[in-house]
């Protein structure tokens, strides 16, 4: 069995063994596993406007993921997406309300306002473990709790001490009226098509330029790489830099799409840290982020229709969740399995 049909195969098992244990776990909860999964699945595809609104669920998923994966691919573990996108989403709602100019200027001026927003968040954790080699873990997550606190102390200067900004003029926002009747009035807006976008831009990076595969080579083994003639300093802080510029785009898509404005926040969106999760599923390729995105977002909308439909608790879903990540991070001992099973059928 090549390697290339187990990759596929370990996230697909993964995921029929979470979903398995998930109504197992609902079975002894008292609740009707082929309800609630039915109702999931109406959640997600029942009518066009849960399409729409899954849809628009997963774009802010696909830029998390991308933020991490890549981060990733170079050798990094970026766990500072979570503060990368909140800082992001206030940099374009500031934008999108501050200033009125045409739609062709100010939307990609938001846009990137997050990216930079996004960026020198990444700058500062990449500085430090390119110069001080301070572990980029440690910072990432500090640096998540500043940009909840320093985001909120400027939500309230810029609304003279209220607990919202202002929502964004027309001419920054990414909504639609064409996708909103297409999808029955939901809230599904362009930003899907800003992610798929920065998913082909994370693929021609990493393996269409130089620099791409310098970035990889000094992931795979830094010493070498400075041994090659490569700047090892310059490409962690380049890609600590990029992947925030993903993960600050995250934060425009609720900014600009989905509310409009930003609201005072007393706990993370949580978006950035399930990013780790789809970046994993998706074993690190762009690709593999849409697919990881695409169960991530569907799951966390279409739990909500679980409670009404068929009585199971939304907790039940954050658990299959867990699970599937699970059996992803348990990769290996399927692997292996696998690679048992294709071993026995070829010695038959």
């Amino acid at each position: 069995m090549s390697n290339r049909v187990v990759n596929l195969l370990v996230p697909i098992i993964s995921i029929f063994l979470g979903l398995l244990v998930g109504a197992i776990v609902m079975l002894l909860s008292g609740y009707d596993p082929i309800q609630g999964y039915i109702a999931l699945w109406e959640g997600i595809f029942g009518d066009a406007y849960a399409l729409g609104e899954t849809i628009r669920q997963i774009s802010p998923y696909i830029l998390a993921g991308l933020a991490v994966a890549f981060a990733f691919r170079t050798g990094l573990f970026n766990i500072g997406v979570e503060g990368q996108l909140i800082v992001g989403w206030f940099a374009a709602a500031y934008v999108g309300m501050a200033v009125e100019l045409p739609k062709i200027i100010h939307l990609p001026l938001a846009l990137l306002a997050a990216a930079a927003a996004g960026a020198i968040w990444g700058f500062i954790p990449g500085i430090l473990k390119a110069k001080l080699h301070v572990h980029e873990v440690i910072v990432t997550i500090m640096m998540n709790y500043i940009a909840l606190h320093v985001v909120n102390a400027l939500i309230k200067a810029v609304s003279d001490g209220g607990y919202k900004t202002a929502t964004i003029h027309k001419t920054a926002s990414l909504r639609s009226e064409f996708l909103s009747n297409l999808t029955d009035f939901s809230t599904l807006h362009y930003g899907i098509l800003v992610a798929l976008a920065m998913v082909v831009v994370m693929w021609f990076i990493l393996e269409k330029t130089k620099t791409g595969y310098e970035l990889k080579s000094v992931g795979f083994n830094a010493h070498a790489s400075q041994y090659a003639g490569m700047n090892v300093s310059k490409n962690i802080v380049l890609s600590m830099v990029i992947s925030g510029v993903f993960a600050g785009l995250g934060g425009a898509m609720e900014a600009l799409g989905t509310f409009g404005y930003m609201a005072s926040r007393g706990g993370f969106t949580g978006i950035g840290f399930d990013g780790i999760a789809v970046a994993l599923l998706g074993a690190n390729t762009p690709l593999g982020v849409i697919f990881g995105a695409s169960l991530f977002g569907s799951l966390k909308y279409g739990a909500g229709n679980m409670p009404n439909a068929a009585g199971v608790p939304v907790e039940i879903v954050s658990i299959v969740i867990a699970l599937i990540i699970f059996f992803v991070a348990s990769g290996y001992i399927i692997r292996v399995i696998l690679s048992r099973l294709s071993k026995k059928k070829e010695a038959k």
